[in-house]
């Protein structure tokens, strides 16, 4: 990257005022934990000095409900083994429903619009009813249930109400194929299944009875089927409809209590490469992680709404439900972010509830990008305060369009981090500048660091990304046999001691991040590792490219750089100017040797390219686990793409 991109991928968008800074939750934590604010640095070297201390303060400063202990850390040769507040008891779900009873916590709509609230005293009613219901199935403390839930209040409910018993929750989206809900739910053996039967996507209705009953014949640990909506018969399992489990004299629901690193939620990796790694996570670590992001780094409010677009299959369904814990409000959407009629669907929803954090992803603020829309000359978005993209690198690009067609006066904050970790290890916050096409910093607490190959600590440097201490989030094992030890192998046998990420990231000289890719797609043309979000950058700002992704290809003891392209003008011109627009804008090294054109792009059910699949299937490798994906038809355009002609 010459100097000159680096000055203009620097500029700064926006910058906090005084007031912004002293009515900050940050700032009122660093008075509370007797720290200066400034400089940051000096702040997040404490964090992760004292982690005994800082993590204690965090539980103070939230006020998490429940018994902390005395012993906040005790320290272990090995990341894994160390011990977070062995004393602590407490209830998720206790902690989830606090605050003023008549207070709304949570909106629901879908594709046709805003349907619902719900204040706190109702949501407690359902939670208390359904609690009574899975009772009465016989859940106790440490079993698994699992959730086919779509993103709605009932979906909500159910969620909270397994874990207000120490139960708990694994969960799938409803677009999942059979196959892709029993390689994950299945692994963590659930007695119960919550479950839909139909859902709607683009306008359209799904139903997916036969891919329930199959799901749920082929897990042998079940007991019990409940569906939210219709019935399925069934001769091997009880069956309930959700209202015939609710107990209707249920008003109030019971805690139990269970120590801080007692298990929550069983997440999946996405698995193209293999069966999905079933990550379990825990009670006091998801809680304290979530509440310190929340609060510290996205500033969230007592009565702010936060939302994030996002399906129940992703960690970020978690992490916008921990949301409750900061007496926000949170938005709960089901559906396509796009209807055909109206492009800004999302929007308009958000500004008629007064949603103050929308989280969302590039690949959407891109589709908004292309389409030219001006969200200011629509809506007012007046009680909005943060945009918060994820799941892949937001350009310098995108920065610019959000400042200039969305609003002014927000924080835009590009976050990074993990189903790994059900968190972020850098972030946003509200008292730093946005910087174009950078993410603005550590997260506190997080021991964040580059390396390069031979181990030592850069900057401005491409790198991976590490993590020297251990976090309270960090999982407690992979679910099932071996669990322990692949769980020690995936994060740390690079380094041992030290947990490595697999992010491809450069920390600057002002301490802030950019996100090239994953390490494992890293492009290595000639000896050099590139990140392929370098080449997205500037492949993603040519209207006619709809889609596109990148991968390298083995020649000769090289790699050479395959580019694919989903667009609606198929010439050679086309690929001449982006061939000359990347040798311009990043190097003659990004510059693809192959450029194909092809019908789709392979994603996983969250939405991310899978540039791994593409790659094997070029090479003539079959990929095995297509459950996975959302789209798997896509990846015939790729089959033996090797032998192909190309431009």
């Amino acid at each position: 990257m010459t100097t000159q991109l680096t000055q203009q991928r620097s500029r700064v968008l926006w910058e906090p005022e005084r007031k912004d800074i002293e009515r900050s939750h940050i700032n009122k934590f660093a008075a509370f934990a007797n720290q200066p604010l400034f400089p940051y640095e000096r702040l997040h070297h404490w964090s992760v000095a004292h982690l005994d201390e800082f993590w204690s303060h965090v539980w103070d400063y939230a006020g998490i409900i429940g018994k902390k202990g005395e012993r906040i850390y005790i320290p272990s040769d090995a990341m894994p083994d160390v011990q977070w507040f062995p004393e602590a008891e407490l209830n998720f779900a206790e902690n989830l429903l606090r605050g003023a009873d008549e207070r709304v916590v949570a909106y629901e709509a879908d594709e046709a619009g805003f349907k619902r609230s719900i204040q706190l005293k109702e949501l407690k009613q359902l939670v208390a009813q359904a609690q009574a219901g899975l009772k009465q199935l016989g859940v106790e403390k440490g079993d698994r249930v699992a959730g086919v839930t779509i993103n709605n209040i009932q979906g909500l409910a159910a969620l909270i109400a397994t874990v207000s018993l120490g139960a708990v929750w694994t969960s799938c989206s409803p677009d999942f194929g059979a196959k892709g809900m029993i390689d994950r739910i299945g692994q963590a053996r659930p007695k119960v299944l919550i479950t839909v039967l139909s859902y709607q996507y683009k306008q359209k209705p799904f139903n997916i009875t036969d891919k329930i009953k199959e799901t749920s014949d082929a897990i042998s640990s079940l007991t019990a089927v409940v569906t939210l909506n219709g019935k399925l018969e069934s001769d091997k399992l009880d069956t309930h409809t959700w209202e015939s489990l609710c107990d209707k004299q249920a008003n109030v629901p019971e805690y139990t209590r269970v120590p801080f690193q007692h298990p929550l939620y069983i997440l999946y990796t996405s698995g193209t490469t293999g069966l999905p790694k079933a990550i379990v996570h825990s009670v006091g670590g998801t809680l304290l992680q979530h509440v310190k992001e929340h609060q510290l780094h996205c500033d969230v409010h007592k009565n702010d709404v936060l939302f994030w677009y996002t399906n129940t299959a992703w960690m970020m369904y978690p992490w916008l439900v921990t949301g409750l814990a900061s007496e926000a409000a949170i938005l709960l959407y089901d559906g396509s972010p796009i209807r055909t009629d109206c492009i800004t669907h999302l929007w308009q929803i958000a500004d008629q509830i007064g949603v103050t954090h929308f989280g969302t992803s590039p690949k959407y603020l891109d589709t908004l990008m292309k389409n030219n829309v001006e969200l200011q000359h629509e809506y007012p978005l007046k009680k909005l305060k943060s945009i918060l993209s994820c799941g892949a690198p937001l350009s310098a690009e995108q920065y610019d369009w959000v400042y200039q067609t969305i609003k002014q006066d927000i924080v835009l904050a590009s976050i990074s981090g993990g189903t790994e970790i059900i968190g972020c290890f850098v972030m946003g916050t509200p008292v730093h500048p946005v910087r174009r096409g950078e993410i603005t910093c550590k997260a506190l607490g997080m021991a964040v660091d580059v390396l390069d190959e031979r181990g030592a600590s850069v900057y401005a440097e491409k790198g991976d990304l590490v993590c020297t201490q251990p976090a309270p989030s960090m999982p407690i094992t992979f679910y099932g046999k071996d669990g322990d030890e692949r769980y020690r192998k995936t994060y740390f046998s690079k380094w041992p001691g030290i947990w490595t990420h697999g992010d491809f990231v450069e920390q600057t000289v002002d301490d802030t991040f950019i996100i090239y890719g994953r390490s494992d797609t890293t492009l290595n043309p000639g000896g050099v590792r590139i990140g392929t979000a370098e080449i997205y950058n500037v492949v993603e700002q040519f209207a006619h490219v709809k889609d596109s992704i990148v991968f390298g290809l083995p020649v000769d003891n090289d790699e050479d750089i395959v580019l694919c392209l989903v667009a609606d003008q198929q010439d050679k011109l086309l690929i001449k100017e982006i061939r000359r627009q990347i040798r311009a804008h990043a190097s003659p090294r990004h510059v693809p040797k192959r450029i194909y054109f092809v019908d789709d792009i392979p994603y996983t059910i969250n939405g991310k390219k899978v540039e791994a699949a593409a790659k094997k299937e070029a090479l003539g490798n079959e990929v095995k686990n297509k459950a996975s994906l959302s789209n798997p038809n896509s990846l015939a355009a790729f089959t033996r793409l090797i032998e192909r002609t190309y431009d």
